[in-house]
């Protein structure tokens, strides 16, 4: 449920079925945030295409980090989610729920941790940045292209989060599935849909009729 209209996934049509099709393959379902771009699929492939420029410089754990740590700050739901769930490539849950609580961070090394205060400041509010805030991730080995890319990952982040919570978009049902307390920690906005995800419907062939009957 949103709070806008969306399209059904057996009634997609063209640009909106090809962008279910793509998200599906990703999720194994068509997640809720997919839905309210029905309206506007062009929006969602230039976000990707963006995400993905952004991404195209930085190692995996970096974006993770950041974008974790934007998405907790921000208080999507659906995003903290998902990118919490991606950090269990790095880091077993207990370290997760440190990072999204803010507690003792010796597992990450300096420059991890300042680029998560970074990342959280550009989220809450960007303006309030100064020299000395950049200067300091200078001092833990960031060069200013990699400033860059950290600051555009949080910024990005931003984008995204406010415009799925502006429209309702709950996360989606199937991160229910993880456990406690992580689950909890990482549910900091919306709460989890309780509806289970839909799905493109399968495509059946279609019988071409040719003389002598089909093929």
């Amino acid at each position: 449920m949103t709070f806008i209209s969306t399209t059904p996934p057996e009634a997609a049509r063209d640009a909106v079925a090809d962008m279910y099709r793509r998200q599906q393959d990703s999720w194994g379902f068509v997640p809720n945030y997919a839905k309210v771009f029905s309206h506007r699929p062009e929006v969602l492939a230039r976000w990707g295409q963006l995400l993905a420029e952004i991404k195209r410089s930085m190692d995996r754990r970096r974006f993770e980090l950041v974008t974790f740590a934007a998405a907790h700050q921000l208080g999507n739901s659906a995003c903290a989610l998902a990118h919490g769930k991606v950090l269990r490539e790095f880091f077993d849950d207990d370290q997760i729920i440190s990072i999204a609580a803010r507690r003792t961070l010796d597992f990450l090394s300096e420059a991890e941790k300042a680029l998560l205060d970074f990342a959280r400041r550009v989220a809450a509010d960007a303006s309030q940045i100064t020299a000395d805030d950049v200067r300091s991730l200078r001092r833990v080995g960031f060069a200013d292209d990699e400033i860059f890319d950290i600051a555009a990952a949080a910024a990005g982040r931003g984008f995204f989060t406010k415009l799925l919570d502006a429209l309702g978009v709950k996360p989606d049902a199937p991160f229910a599935e993880l456990g406690e307390p992580l689950r909890s920690a990482l549910t900091v906005g919306r709460p989890i849909d309780v509806d289970a995800p839909a799905r493109m419907p399968v495509s059946t062939p279609v019988e071409v009729i040719v003389a002598g009957g089909a093929r």
